[in-house]
């Protein structure tokens, strides 16, 4: 069902309603220098994904830690285009054979990955759509062609290759010449060394402050929204670190105990359609000047 379903919508995909994330042939790899400090360098040589040289806002740093939470879920054509940013299950692409399990497959094709990063570090969805659009998004700050290398690059900056009207593949940049990517069918969320040869395009960096338009301030790492004001409802979204939310409302509902706090009250978040425990909201147990919900 899910194979029949998929190639129905083949069409759509060939008009470009999905982001589509080819495959760099590895004749194409080329590592840049590493730079930073001896620690950050050191991490990178480990494999590891997390910021990895100075220098980048508190956003591209939320949005390269949000990026690295989801290392090992599954590459999938099509994953995270959904209503919300989030993985999703993917589509066939009819150019790759290997795509064909991606619609049994939850993940993230390049620009989903992309966009669950910067919504997550930011509190809005400001990049939904295909690697193309990402590149020319009216979020851009900062421009770097292909023959600047990484040498201008911090974390959080998103790599790119195509033409320059025919972005295919975007990544993001870790630093010490490391990228965290959505690679391609059959593959996980992975790090990589950077690529600067073959069709390499440059890099643009994104604006914006974490939640610019949030009135609170979550807290702690990892923290989960639910469907309902409750720990056992649904999983929505996870907030990789502090994030600036809207609240609409609170309310009394399930008694909540964690990280040393016990507090009943639940805020209802707009933005993601969830509810978070009021633990975890920067402020008092009992939030200063929001409605109680209906």
């Amino acid at each position: 069902m899910h194979h029949t379903l998929a190639r129905a919508r083949r069409t759509l995909a060939a008009a470009g309603v999905l982001a589509a994330c080819a495959i760099v042939p590895a004749a194409h790899l080329s590592t840049a220098a590493p730079h930073g400090t001896a620690a950050q360098a050191t991490r990178a040589a480990a494999g590891g994904c997390d910021v990895l040289a100075p220098g980048a806002s508190a956003a591209a740093e939320a949005a390269v830690r949000a990026a690295c939470s989801q290392l090992g879920v599954w590459y999938t054509w099509g994953g995270g285009h959904g209503p919300q940013p989030g993985a999703t299950y993917g589509q066939v692409d009819p150019t790759d054979p290997a795509s064909d399990h991606d619609p049994e497959r939850r993940g993230f094709d390049c620009s989903g990955l992309v966009r669950y990063a910067y919504a997550q570090a930011t509190g809005q969805d400001i990049l939904a759509g295909t690697a193309n659009s990402q590149y020319h998004s009216s979020h851009v700050t900062a421009r770097f062609d292909a023959g600047q290398g990484t040498g201008p690059l911090l974390p959080g900056d998103l790599m790119a290759w195509g033409g320059a009207d025919s972005i295919h593949h975007i990544a993001v940049y870790l630093g010490a010449g490391k990228m965290v990517e959505a690679r391609q069918s059959g593959t996980h969320v992975m790090v990589s060394d950077v690529r600067l040869g073959g069709d390499y395009n440059g890099a643009v960096r994104i604006g914006g402050s974490p939640g610019q338009e949030g009135n609170f301030s979550t807290w702690g790492t990892d923290v989960w929204t639910h469907t309902q004001p409750s720990t056992t409802s649904a999983r929505v979204n996870k907030f990789a670190g502090p994030t600036r939310v809207k609240i609409a409302c609170q309310k009394h509902a399930q008694l909540v105990e964690a990280d040393g706090y016990r507090n009943d009250a639940w805020s209802y978040l707009p933005d993601y359609r969830a509810w978070i425990t009021n633990i975890y909201i920067q402020g008092p147990a009992w939030l200063d000047g929001v409605p109680t919900c209906a």
